[in-house]
């Protein structure tokens, strides 16, 4: 990582209200980059890339321009943290740097090459996507004259859709913050970004929301819109006399947990209104993990609106859609544009470009909605949903002729080479462009031939196709493979004149798209219907339909932290096995990240962050999830510590359960508050959640000390040894998953053994009316979810010198 001390070095933190120096490792699938206007000793932008755990800064003196013919001097300035890019507000005059800054521009960045290597060459060539500077640009280093120091470079805009005629319309054009709406003004004598209007209608009250029907690709035709998918919690936004309400898509009050949004909404100039959105975390992007971390830290939350339900005491829902969106934009016209209030943006195109977009983009898919239809309650097909796609690759066998004026075919014949035979895969009409066309025309027509290359009969779909020798290979994306090995709603992605005719990957493909599948949480589950739990009766499909089930709760628990699995792909009357370490074929929800092990070497260990990720580990065989006890972001503090209370074969539940009670006394004595979980096994886990202050050595040494202590004061109950010998008629207080690298069953997850249990957290008081430690299974735990769960109520304490202080004069009593 590159260093901030030359940031640190000009600036008093204790006078300027900018933040601390810190390094960060990268978070999110994008690197941010921001441009923030400066009215410094002299009035410049400062512009912000997002590289190696800082924010790489230039200051340009006149400010970006989307004219390319228009070169701006961008002065390389120091390293500045990547917390930097969130900071408006006034640097005092006799500091570094002193005057009013203002987010001018924020967004995301994409390298177009090494950036490494375009620092040291001198030139760096990228994208942006921001509210106001989008498209290619560049940054190119000028050459120094004898004994200048200053960094000189040049920014220049790009040549393309997005660029401008007009030197400074960029600057001109926006003169107010992106993110809160103020003028330079207003930021420096720190006004609030919009008043609260008075409201003068009545609250609307909660409504039904509608739902959208899933498919397997975006309905075709005129009259539909289609809009991003969000990963993030469905809102009804009330906002009235009275003040604002945020309800849940069940009807719950959430305006305590959604409080961020409650001032911002305020502000919206009606009388009253009603809207429909999704509320996502920080800066409107991340995944559903992120908006759950977002949501227990108080972090900013962004309100994505989609529709407008009432206005000003009128009902909108019997309108149509376009009619209500008209309604929401013009609501919505003085709204910063990355502000926390923002409209669902609609995407351009059909409905398979817009699904193409956002699946390149790394989106969850898209709602395609009709424009003319009401707005009603409950589940409707007028509202589709539709999920991003597959690919593969296939060999063109023909074509079928297009009776469009400028359409040389309407689409192409594909098969692969089986064992010596070419096998029909079906066809693809979409996803060309005339470009597309011109060039696979070229390359079929001198491979026409008479007869079809295929043996036996073809469906009717391929009757009248003009046959050509079967060499070409192109690759398509699809939503799946039919029962008789064709694909579905197939998109053309483009040649692949690397992959000869015989090496196509459509064979594989069918074979892991074939029998019983099933789209979970967006993830393809193959053998939906093998027994994976015999006496149980619970197959692979419903473990992985549990696990989509329960996502939401368990990744509270379970998000971001290294994992191990334990797999069994044949079910757990056949081999399992234990895997911690990365590997290839896992589904894309299953990640990796790099770990230092003891040796000094680095291994990529998993995590999970989102449902899909937890889906995709059950696709791959897996019944129970393991979890470190600490996150990846800060994977050398531990934020939980586990006490596995494990009794000796001749004791009863009766046993573990008051052996719990006296670890939560004990803990309690020194000053940490606990939770706890049955397991699922025959055990009990005691939970102790942390503030990350301590290192590992710490907690392990804390735990380790801890249960001695245990043992010491009660020796004939109670063991800290794992010597079956000294556990005899005793309870192994097991304080080892305390270690780096240790893990534990993970809240709600399956257990691996025969009935399907699950490890269940339970009230203290609830834990005295159990009759054993197993006896939680998956239908217990959904109607369990309407349910706070019992850990999160615990509140978080730091094992620092008052904690070792207690626990040393308690081992003393």
């Amino acid at each position: 990582m590159r260093s901030l001390k030359d940031y640190e070095k000009k600036r008093d933190f204790d006078v300027t209200p900018e933040p601390r120096a810190a390094l960060v490792e990268a978070g999110g699938d994008h690197l941010s980059f921001v441009v923030q206007k400066h009215d410094a000793s002299r009035l410049h932008y400062d512009f912000r890339l997002e590289w190696d755990g800082v924010l790489l800064s230039w200051a340009v003196t006149k400010g970006p321009s989307a004219d390319p013919s228009e070169k701006r001097l961008a002065v390389r300035t120091e390293d500045h943290p990547v917390s930097y890019g969130d900071f408006e507000g006034t640097i005092p005059e006799d500091e570094y740097g002193g005057g009013t800054v203002m987010l001018w521009d924020t967004g995301w960045w994409e390298p177009l090459h090494d950036v490494s290597e375009g620092l040291k060459k001198g030139k760096l060539h990228f994208r942006l996507h921001g509210a106001r500077m989008s498209g290619g640009w560049a940054l190119v280093k000028m050459k120094g004259k004898s004994g200048e120091k200053r960094d000189n470079w040049l920014l220049i805009k790009e040549r393309d859709d997005q660029a401008g005629r007009t030197p400074n319309a960029l600057t001109n054009k926006y003169r107010t913050s992106v993110t809160t709406g103020r003028s330079m003004r207003a930021i420096t004598h720190d006004h609030d970004a919009q008043d609260p209007v008075d409201h003068a209608k009545p609250l609307p009250r909660f409504r039904e929301v509608e739902l959208a029907t899933l498919k397997d690709a975006p309905p075709e035709g005129d009259g539909w819109q289609h809009e991003a998918k969000f990963d993030g919690y469905r809102c009804l936004m009330a906002v009235g006399k009275g003040g604002v309400r945020l309800y849940t898509r069940g009807g719950k009050d959430w305006s305590d947990r959604f409080e961020a949004l409650c001032a911002p909404a305020a502000t919206l100039d009606c009388d009253s209104v009603l809207l429909d959105g999704e509320v996502t975390a920080g800066g409107g992007g991340g995944d559903f993990s992120t908006l759950q971390k977002a949501l227990k830290r108080g972090d900013p939350l962004t309100y994505y609106a989609f529709d407008c339900l009432a206005l000003d005491g009128d009902d909108l829902t019997g309108e149509p859609l376009k009619d209500r969106r008209a309604a929401l934009e013009k609501l919505f016209e003085d709204q910063p544009p990355r502000g926390p209030l923002r409209l669902s943006p609609v995407l351009e195109g059909d409905g398979h470009a817009a699904l193409d977009a956002m699946c390149r983009a790394g989106g969850e898919g898209i709602i395609s909605k009709r424009t003319d239809a009401p707005y009603r309650g409950g589940r409707s097909k007028r509202w589709i949903k539709s999920k991003c796609v597959r690919r593969a690759e296939f060999v063109v066998a023909g074509w079928s002729p297009s009776d469009k004026k400028g359409r040389p075919f309407s689409s192409l014949i594909l098969g692969s080479y089986e064992d010596g035979d070419l096998v029909y895969r079906g066809r693809i009409g979409t996803g060309f462009d005339e470009a597309d066309f011109d060039t696979l025309m070229s390359e079929l027509k001198p491979l026409a031939r008479k007869t079809s290359p295929f043996d036996g009969d073809l469906p009717s779909e391929a009757k009248g196709a003009h046959w050509v020798t079967p060499k070409i290979v192109v690759e398509a994306e699809y939503t799946e493979f039919t029962s008789e090995g064709r694909i579905r709603h197939g998109v053309y992605q483009g040649l692949r004149e690397d992959k000869e005719a015989e090496d196509v990957s459509a064979k594989a493909e069918a074979e892991t798209d074939s029998g019983d599948t099933a789209a979970i949480c967006g993830v393809r589950v193959s053998s939906t219907g093998r027994v994976v739990y015999p006496d149980a009766g619970l197959t692979k499909g419903e473990v992985a339909q549990y696990y989509a089930d329960v996502a939401e709760r368990m990744l509270d628990h379970a998000a971001d932290r290294p994992l191990s699995l334990l797999r069994c792909p044949d079910g757990i009357s056949e081999d399992c096995f234990f895997q911690k370490h990365a590997g290839k074929g896992f589904p894309d929800g299953v990640r990796a990240m790099p770990i230092e092990e003891k040796d000094g070497g680095t291994e990529d260990y998993m995590y999970v962050s989102t449902p899909d990720g937890l889906v995709g580990a059950a696709q791959m065989g897996t019944l129970e999830f393991h979890i470190w006890g600490a996150h990846r972001d800060r994977i050398e503090r531990p934020d939980r510590m586990f006490f596995d209370l494990d009794p000796d074969e001749g004791l009863d539940f009766a046993d573990v359960k008051a052996a719990a009670r006296d670890v939560r006394e004990g803990l309690d004595a020194v000053g940490l508050s606990s939770g706890v979980m049955v397991t699922g096994g025959k055990g009990v886990h005691v939970v102790v959640p942390l503030r990350r202050i301590a290192e590992w050595d710490t907690v392990k040494y804390f735990a380790k000390t801890f249960a001695h202590v245990m043992a010491e004061r009660d020796p004939d109950r109670y063991t800290a040894t794992m010597s079956k010998k000294k556990r005899k008629g005793r309870v192994f207080i097991d304080w080892l998953r305390n270690e780096r690298g240790a893990t534990a069953i993970a809240p709600y997850s399956l257990r691996a053994r025969p009935g399907a249990a699950v490890a269940m957290p339970v009230s203290w008081s609830e834990l005295e009316d159990l009759k054993r430690p197993d006896g939680f299974h998956v239908d217990d735990a959904r109607d369990r979810l309407s349910q706070a769960c019992p850990l999160s109520r615990i509140e978080p304490h730091g094992i620092g010198k008052s904690v070792v202080e207690a626990l040393e004069a308690w081992s003393k009593d």
